[in-house]
């Protein structure tokens, strides 16, 4: 198996499209049409998705008419599946669905393997590369899904999922998690209720890695199918990555074919006439027998498996670097991949979540990154309110072992985490605000921390570049820097504890060299 890190450069883009650099493929004749039919097709594709869509909508409304809505139903214990009548109804929604994807260029869908009896694995897990996916899963199984809440008010999408009896989660609730992996495992554990499908990247990628796994399939134990999907391109990406989802329907819409496969095992040929999509139904993955090693080593292996099976890279790349990406690019930045941190690996590593992450990211963002996403440590310390001392020097140096004299969001963020996870960082916080605190007011007050700074010998501050530090200091913004307030900044900078050297006198290490 290939490694699970491959060289930055190969990865510069594992969650967006590439629109101008194609994915190689083993015919050249692939992606190829007459451009000449596209006026011509356009109008018919249309009137097909837009009938396609009402139908399937009016035949989903009169299938739910009269049903208690699902979010009730979720709030009922042991609320049970869709009366059989109603499943029944939902076959014009899933054909309607098939329409769908025949408007967009899928005209014949190839499939290998089949799924196994929902018995055997009532859980099947897919990689996730475009909204395509969901479209056809919804045709071929029609399972139960896992969604974020907010899509629920998305029109038409929102009836289709309370038609599939959606499980709701907020993935920044750990109570919406672990609410939505019990429902998972009660679901699955109930042969009256359809599948379960998730997709445990989180998000789409472009196909060529698979992206950390979240456990939510895993935890229950129950054997799951995985399944994979490939779209085999010259020049039009399909993936959902940096392009706006109406610009990707208008692309599809313009293909008069468009290759789809859920399957690479066996040879597939880019040369025939019509469209072919082929659907991979891998062999079920079993939990480990040792319950301690379930949802990690459960997850690891079904990942590998998928891997193997469309021969990409598994990585340590997740979700949140997906987020991490995102502000990025709201923020203007170039090459915005550079930004990434493989926050699966930080998080087991470190421990740091992704909303940690993304706080000193905002930090990092302020810090003027030049087009490389790098940041020097005249700007830094800046950022801080601080000029660039030898002590300044010296705790820049940590972060950049590389010494390019600059230091990427990566090298900020492990640099970060590895200060905050040392046995003595919390006495080396507690003790700091012990010896630095007013005793009248039990609070460092600006005057504190004037005498900090002059006994860590660092130069002479402005008035702004005080306040500047003092505001970062002081989270409550209540002029006086309290316990919490010291505990809480010094958590989330943990390098800014050697400012407090002076007071500290030795008695607590912190490794900053």
């Amino acid at each position: 198996m290939a490694s699970r890190n491959p060289s930055p450069a190969s990865l510069s883009t594992p969650l967006l499209s590439d629109s101008i650099s194609p994915t190689p493929t083993t015919n050249g004749h692939a992606g190829h049409h007459n451009h000449d039919n596209d006026d011509e097709e356009s109008p018919t594709v249309l009137v097909l998705f837009g009938l396609s869509i009402a139908v399937g909508y009016a035949a989903t409304w009169v299938a739910l008419r009269g049903w208690v809505d699902v979010r009730e139903r979720a709030a009922q214990e042991g609320a049970g599946p869709m009366p059989a009548w109603r499943r029944r109804l939902m076959w014009i929604t899933r054909i309607s669905a098939r329409c769908i994807l025949f408007s967009f260029g899928y005209h014949w869908i190839r499939r290998k393997g089949k799924p196994a009896p929902r018995e055997l694995a009532p859980i099947v897990v897919s990689n996730h590369v475009s909204y395509i996916e969901p479209i056809y899963f919804f045709y071929e199984l029609f399972p139960t899904i896992v969604s974020s809440d907010s899509h629920d008010s998305i029109p038409f999408v929102g009836t289709i999922i309370r038609a599939m009896q959606v499980i709701y989660v907020d993935r920044f609730s750990p109570a919406s998690r672990k609410s939505a992996v019990n429902e998972i495992k009660r679901k699955a554990a109930c042969n009256s209720f359809p599948r379960v499908l998730l997709f445990p990247e989180g998000t789409t990628t472009n196909g060529r890695f698979l992206i950390s796994f979240q456990h939510g399939a895993f935890i229950p134990g129950y054997p799951v199918q995985p399944v994979i999907v490939r779209y085999p391109h010259v020049h039009f990406d399909q993936s959902w990555g940096n392009i706006s989802l109406g610009k990707l329907m208008f692309k599809m819409f313009t293909q008069f074919h468009n290759f789809m496969e859920v399957h690479t095992l066996i040879p597939f040929s880019l040369e025939c006439k019509i469209f072919m999509s082929l659907v991979e139904y891998l062999p079920v993955v079993y939990p480990p027998e040792i319950k301690q090693e379930n949802a990690l080593h459960f997850a690891e292996n079904t990942s590998y498996a998928m891997a193997h099976a469309l021969n990409v890279i598994p990585t340590s790349y997740s979700y949140g670097d997906s987020m991490i990406m995102a502000r990025a690019v709201e923020d203007g930045k170039v090459n915005c991949s550079n930004y990434m941190v493989e926050m699966a690996w930080v998080k087991e590593t470190y421990g740091v979540s992704t909303s940690e992450a993304m706080a000193l990211l905002e930090d990092f963002l302020c810090m003027s990154p030049d087009k490389d996403g790098r940041v020097n440590a005249q700007d830094f310390w800046a950022h801080f309110g601080l000029n660039c001392t030898p002590l300044c020097k010296k705790i820049f140096q940590y972060f950049d072992f590389e010494a390019k004299e600059s230091i990427t969001f990566r090298q900020f963020l492990i640099g970060c985490a590895h200060l905050r996870k040392q046995p003595s960082f919390q006495d080396a916080c507690e003790t700091a605000f012990e010896r630095c605190r007013n005793p009248l007011t039990s609070h460092i007050g600006r005057e504190q921390l004037a005498d900090v700074l002059r006994s860590s010998m660092l130069e002479l501050m402005t008035d702004n570049g005080m306040m500047k530090l003092f505001k970062t200091l002081d989270v409550d913004d209540d002029d006086g820097i309290s316990k919490d307030d010291l505990m809480a900044s010094l958590t989330k900078l943990p390098f800014m504890i050697a400012l407090f050297a002076g007071r500290i006198n030795g008695e607590v290490y912190i490794e900053i060299v």
